[in-house]
């Protein structure tokens, strides 16, 4: 009697244990997926932010309230661009007949190295036609390429400020968009068009280059005119990626750290 006791026990010990495995294991689990769920909330927000803020390097630094705005999950891009803004001092701006149906071939000479390019003034006309007399007039000589970005998915050098700062021109302002990417991939070797934020006739002097396959949301409106495209010596600005930003900047958004001049723009 009294080991028929003691078995029945030992039964109940054993089946408690196993119970007790039995939560704790499912309490781990939980706690994972929730550690998980955390940590990918917490990566979508940061390369949100990300995203959020290297859209400026095409529309100046943003205010303080513009940071806190992103950083709260505020801003978010437009899907539906419209239109907006006005071209300023228009009698200024090149006419779009000058370039179109014409193709544009020439070299951007920087103090890192050479770049074959390519201006297509068919699907951009009058994006070449701006840039085309802007290389004749000698205006990028010695102008710099103060905007350097170098996340993994977002790689570009900015150029053509008329202060090396990032302000614009303020001869002229134009547009409208041309030659956008619907999905908004801008392919390496890309050569696009930078303008004020939310600005369709925002255009001015600056442009980027595109040294990898980089995504950008369209703001309110639209995306980036893409003017033409590199055809040789990307790699010069790969390297110039590779050396990275100026200490003191955002680790992946600022000033190339071994500096970067235009010696010429040369486009015939």
């Amino acid at each position: 009697m009294a080991a028929s006791s003691r078995s029945a026990r030992e039964a109940k010990r054993r089946i408690q244990q196993m119970e007790a495995k039995r939560g704790l294991r499912r309490d781990q689990e939980a706690r994972r997926k929730r550690d998980n769920l955390i940590a990918a909330g917490a990566g979508t927000a940061a390369v949100v932010l990300a995203v959020i803020l290297q859209l400026t390097a095409f529309s100046g630094n943003p205010t303080e309230d513009e940071f806190a705005a992103a950083e709260a999950g505020l801003t978010t891009p437009s899907a539906s661009p419209t239109a907006s803004g006005q071209p300023t001092n228009a009698a200024n701006i090149p006419s779009p007949d000058t370039a179109a149906g014409k193709v544009f071939t020439g070299k951007l000479a920087l103090n890192r190295g050479a770049l074959g390019v390519e201006l297509d003034g068919t699907k951009a006309p009058q994006a070449a036609a701006v840039f085309k007399s802007l290389s004749d007039e000698g205006y990028f000589t010695s102008k710099t390429c103060h905007r350097l970005t170098t996340s993994e998915s977002f790689g570009v050098l900015q150029c053509g400020s008329a202060d090396g700062k990032g302000s614009g021109n303020p001869d002229y302002t134009w547009g409208p968009l041309e030659n956008v990417p619907a999905d908004n991939l801008y392919p390496a070797g890309t050569i696009a068009v930078a303008r004020t934020g939310n600005n369709a006739y925002g255009n001015g002097t600056q442009f980027f280059i595109v040294y990898k396959d980089t995504m950008i949301p369209a703001d309110t409106a639209g995306g980036y005119t893409v003017v033409g495209k590199v055809t040789s010596g990307l790699d010069v600005v790969s390297g110039i990626a590779a050396a990275g930003i100026t200490p003191g900047s955002s680790d992946t958004d600022g000033t190339p750290v071994e500096p970067v001049t235009i010696d010429s723009f040369s486009l015939k």
